[in-house]
């Protein structure tokens, strides 16, 4: 099972964006776990991530997420695609980015 971590400044904001990605996979029959983590928790456990996907209102943070998550790919997420809560989008960026 794929992890994906998407980061932002609280972990507040894209909670619903999680519902509407894991939702998308449910009814594709993909099978991922994904959590919504603020930049300070998601440093703790980068790790455990096979994809991290930045909120377009951190981009700034993208190449020190990168730095620290080392080979685990990481981009931010489309600020059109955050705004409009494009859940299945967001998980298509994701799904791309580690090969799937």
């Amino acid at each position: 099972m794929k992890q994906i971590l998407l980061v932002c400044n609280a972990g507040m904001s894209t909670s619903m964006l999680v519902k509407k990605m894991q939702q998308s996979a449910t009814e594709r029959g993909i099978e991922v776990s994904i959590e919504a983590k603020s930049i300070t928790e998601a440093k703790k456990n980068i790790h455990e991530a096979d994809v991290i996907l930045i909120g377009p209102q951190i981009r700034y943070e993208l190449p020190a997420v990168k730095e620290i998550a080392g080979d685990i790919p990481v981009d931010a997420i489309d600020m059109r695609d955050y705004g409009m809560m494009n859940g299945p989008k967001v998980l298509d960026q994701a799904l791309v980015l580690i090969g799937e």
